[in-house]
């Protein structure tokens, strides 16, 4: 049975969806007006593993995953680029696509995004409005009463007065509360606005989601996700808007992902210690960055640093050298298997990764000693529910660029310790010209660029009829 740790009750709860077999699911994505960091990619690799977990265990899932496509930083943006919003946003928007492709991230089931459901927002704007949950200030904007919903709070557990004690919010005097939300927001000379009941202007950030949700999920459904950062005030927000107007549960289980911390900070733009997807996978083979993410527990705190992804890399070398040689197609799992039943049980643990990987790492060391081909199809398989152990294992081993691309404009990273001379054709020359050397006696060269390559760390496999094989140490 599948628990979840529901941060709406605080505790690990069995997992029952609303209709037998269906699970629904929803989980808050980019702001697109900049390329995706670390933390946006926890949140596209976490919530994949999470889908393509429930996928596993025989559930028919749906997934819609938003963009925020009008926004205040986006409008800022665009007017320091000199460019229309629309251009701005479906620039960003096609940069997230090939990012998430490059991390194995499959695309969602549904990819609403904001400026698509206006229309949705008025009608849930103007039903709050008429269950007294809705005003409209002296500014111009509407905004939401949350001391008029006796369920705020609950998500954060904090008090009413506990929230507005420990959180900075807006100073505004147009509000009655300082904690009271903005719903639509009053045009703006230069914005892009639409026409409403209440004068021309745009949605307020948090009312998009309970709108696009309801829209493609229905009123109720099964698993609300986002990152830690999310929990207050945007989804505590979401919850006051949708039960408020619909007067029933929202959501079942809300799960939230830790945050990605550099130096014991968390990872943030306002910060300045952010690092883009871009820049890591420059560095790093995107199945390594993959491993690094999934092999922390989703909602731990995941620590950066050159250290972890190259013990990252150093891992899942050790998973693809016990497939090299071994025919290891994936296909269907034998759960009565120890180390399937170890995995299974992981998973179903508020997916715990860690102990999954850990099961699969038992299971290479023994592979490593029979060299049995179902059990190389059982490690591929389990790995690729954790969208890992999918290419091949000598073209990993030897730094080849991932099967799933790289990011446009970017170089593709070896993942060795070489430099970046040593490309596949300038390694394939050296070992060429060791076995002329070879054949020509002249061992002192053969020995000396055997010890180049090992200096580069490239390790070369002889075998009487040759140096066969070669990987990146």
């Amino acid at each position: 049975m599948l628990k979840i740790h529901n941060s709406l009750t605080r505790r690990k709860q069995e997992f029952v969806p609303i209709t037998a077999g269906r699970v629904r699911m929803y989980v808050c994505g980019m702001t697109v007006y900049d390329y995706c960091h670390l933390g946006h990619a926890r949140v596209m690799v976490v919530f994949d593993v999470v889908r393509r977990w429930l996928r596993a265990l025989g559930f028919d899932v749906t997934y819609v995953r938003n963009i925020t496509d009008i926004d205040d930083k986006i409008i800022q943006r665009a007017r320091e680029t000199n460019e229309p919003v629309g251009a701005l946003t479906a620039r960003f928007i096609r940069a997230m696509d090939e990012d998430n492709a490059a991390l194995g991230v499959e695309k969602p089931d549904a990819e609403p995004r904001a400026t698509e459901h206006v229309a949705g927002m008025l009608e849930l704007i103007a039903l709050l409005e008429q269950r007294g949950l809705a005003y409209r200030a002296a500014s111009g904007d509407v905004n939401f009463a949350v001391r008029k919903f006796p369920g705020y709070g609950k998500l954060s557990g904090k008090s009413l007065d506990e929230l507005r004690a420990g959180e900075r919010v807006e100073v505004d005097e147009a509000k009655r509360d300082p904690l009271d939300f903005v719903l639509w927001k009053r045009a703006k000379e230069g914005e892009p606005q639409w026409e409403s009941p209440w004068g021309s202007g745009r949605p307020g950030w948090h009312i998009e989601c309970s709108v696009m949700s309801s829209a493609l999920l229905g009123r109720h459904f099964d698993i609300h996700g986002g990152g830690q950062d999310l929990q207050f005030p945007h989804h505590e927000n979401e919850i006051a808007q949708s039960e408020g107007a619909h007067q029933h549960e929202f959501v079942n289980y809300w799960m939230h992902n830790g945050f990605v911390r550099v130096d014991e900070e968390k990872m943030s733009k306002s910060l300045g210690n952010f690092f883009t997807v871009r820049e890591v996978l420059s560095r790093y083979d995107a199945e390594v960055v993959r491993f690094f993410i999934v092999r922390a527990h989703y909602r731990s705190p995941l620590n950066y640093s050159d250290q972890h992804l190259e013990d990252a890399k150093h891992a899942l070398t050790r998973l693809y050298t016990a497939l090299k040689g071994l025919a290891s197609g994936a296909g269907a799992v034998d759960w009565s298997n120890p180390y399937a039943s170890r995995f299974r049980d992981a998973m179903n643990d508020d997916f715990n990764t860690p102990e999954a990987i850990a099961a699969l790492f038992d299971l290479a060391n023994n592979l490593n000693r029979t060299r049995d081909p179902e059990q190389a199809r059982l490690l591929t398989s389990l790995g690729g529910i954790l969208g890992l152990l999918q290419g091949d294992p000598v073209a990993f081993l030897q730094g080849a660029v991932a099967a799933r691309g790289t990011v446009t404009g970017q170089p593709a990273a070896a993942h060795g310790t070489g430099t970046a001379k040593y490309t596949r054709e300038s390694i394939e020359t050296l070992i060429a010209a060791r076995a002329t050397a070879r054949k020509s006696k002249q061992f002192a060269e053969a020995d000396r660029i055997r010890q180049e390559l090992l200096d580069a760390g490239i390790v070369l496999e002889d075998k009487p009829d040759g140096t066969t094989e070669w990987r990146r140490n």
